[in-house]
């Protein structure tokens, strides 16, 4: 692979316009109290989608604000990349229908299903396509849409999830800056942890199915707090050691928006209390494998990221799998 730099050339988000409180949530939730999710999860709010809109929907917009902030046409992206675990559709890929939205028709396009992780694996697969094939750029949009499969009798589940989307545009940048390195792993024997268990071809849709509720997003909040404890910190700890940088040298840290209360131990526990957290779990709850970019473009557009600011993303997710990468920041960014 060339080891030419390449770097994030702009970013955009989008959340839908309904805002869905914790009143909101207790009102149709039983056992689930306002008092109840401020403790467990820190969430004030999140965003759910109108009833005419879908995940491409929100990507296309996240798409477009990321490609005005790189000051690029639609017809110079080469790669077109969604991560979503809530596509359109089984078929066709979600990123075609992003593609006819924003009229990106010279671009690849595929989707990439890693649930929460899904960004930072896009942006590895977006990293190699550029390195070898140069002066070609991608577009990563990471979309989903997780009030439509929520089982609002599970308050477990229910009050932490929202609905959107964010981007980056992904291309060649002045040597020394942009993407030092990213670490993908997956552990297959936790694959139980997150789940929707029917709707696929081991347990295909049937009346029965949806009478049990098996299309609903589950997920197994113990297992999974342990699974980001014991895994993350020492996953972050080897990327640095690749770049020869330790975490008092991380400026700002990006993280998973899984859970307020989990990233505020999270922090603690990688040995990143010097660096700034990028927090927008408490107004716009986990958006699934958007968290990673809306958060980002919400610490881009503060303009608080300067050149030659070391910015550490982290995203882990269904799987189980966990996706890491360090930045060099670059004014090219804004």
């Amino acid at each position: 692979m060339s080891t030419r730099a390449i770097g994030l050339l702009g970013t955009g988000s989008y959340l839908p316009e309904r805002v869905v409180t914790n009143d909101d949530i207790a009102a149709m939730t039983p056992d689930a109290t306002v008092e109840w999710i401020l403790r467990k999860t820190a969430i004030r709010s999140r965003r759910f989608v109108a009833e005419h809109e879908a995940t491409s929907d929100l990507a296309a917009a996240a798409a477009r604000a990321a490609l005005d902030h790189a000051g690029l046409s639609v017809d110079r992206v080469d790669y077109l990349i969604v991560s979503t675990s809530t596509g359109d559709f089984p078929q066709p890929p979600t990123a075609s229908v992003v593609q006819q939205l924003i009229g990106a028709q010279n671009a690849a396009c595929l989707d990439v299903n890693v649930v929460c992780a899904g960004f930072v694996y896009g942006l590895e697969l977006a990293r190699g396509l550029v390195a070898t094939h140069p002066g070609t750029r991608a577009l990563v949009v990471a979309a989903d849409v997780y009030s439509r499969i929520l089982d609002f009798t599970d308050r477990r589940t229910c009050a932490l999830f929202g609905d959107g989307a964010g981007a980056a545009v992904v291309g060649e940048v002045a040597e020394g800056y942009g993407i030092l390195n990213i670490e993908l792993g997956t552990s297959g024997e936790h694959e139980d942890l997150i789940k929707v268990h029917a709707g696929g071809s081991r347990i295909p849709t049937t009346a029965k199915t949806l009478a049990e509720g098996g299309h609903f997003f589950t997920m197994q909040g113990r297992g999974v707090r342990d699974f980001v404890f014991d895994g993350v910190p020492p996953a972050i700890g080897k990327l640095l050691a690749t770049v020869g940088l330790d975490t008092d040298q991380v400026d700002f840290f990006v993280p998973h928006q899984a859970n307020s209360v989990l990233l505020d131990e999270l922090v603690v526990r990688c040995g990143l209390t010097g660096a700034h957290t990028a927090k927008t779990v408490e107004k716009y709850g986990n958006v699934g494998s958007a968290s990673v970019p809306v958060a980002l473009d919400d610490v881009v557009k503060s303009g608080h990221v300067e050149d030659g600011d070391i910015v550490l993303l982290s995203a882990f997710g269904g799987g189980m799998s966990v996706g890491n990468g360090v930045i060099r920041w670059s004014a090219v960014n804004g």
